[in-house]
């Protein structure tokens, strides 16, 4: 199996999440981040997912249900999930910015609500929470907001946060680039 960026990304979400924890999965998708955040913070744990597309809420509430799994999964941006969570309560949140696989190619995150989702998340981290984010970028969505969400990220204090950005050197084409936040103690 060649690495790429979701299994970075689960990986990451393995290492991190524990028994109990509060987790977002902010751009719900087909449920598949919901479904692991479910099983990693079991059932004392709570995770809302959040997606704008009618369609990616009915798939993830349908993977739920299949695998027997909680979560409270919202229809709403991303960009709003601080009206859902107090701050400094959540210990991960997820991004997969881009397009809904098999959805509609018109509907894709955005650079303004992306960094206002990001942004939003950081505020809701506790101490020692993270953020794991898989910026899928180029083609029909193009590179502002992959330019936007780097440009956000460069600015963050580094008293607070540590932030890793990677990139595949040897990738064809556009592939989606990971990036991992650690909200410092």
């Amino acid at each position: 199996m060649q690495l790429n960026t979701l299994h970075m990304v689960h990986e990451f979400l393995e290492r991190h999440v524990r028994p109990g924890a509060f987790c977002i999965d902010a751009t719900a998708g087909k449920g598949r981040d919901a479904a692991l955040l479910c099983r990693l913070a079991g059932p004392s744990g709570r995770v809302l997912a959040f997606d704008i597309q009618e369609e990616a809420v009915r798939q993830t509430r349908a993977l739920l249900a299949v695998e027997g799994l909680a979560a409270q999964v919202i229809l709403d941006s991303h960009a709003h999930m601080e009206q859902y969570a107090e701050p400094e309560t959540v210990d991960c949140v997820v991004f997969n910015l881009g397009r809904l696989p098999g959805g509609d190619p018109r509907i894709f995150t955005q650079a303004d609500s992306s960094v206002a989702a990001i942004r939003a998340g950081l505020r809701l981290l506790r101490p020692g929470g993270v953020m794991a984010i898989a910026l899928y970028y180029g083609k029909g969505n193009g590179y502002s907001e992959k330019n936007a969400v780097s440009a956000y990220l460069e600015t963050l204090d580094d008293r607070m946060f540590s932030v890793l950005r990677c990139d595949w050197a040897n990738r064809r084409g556009d592939p989606p680039m990971p990036i991992f936040i650690w909200k410092e103690r």
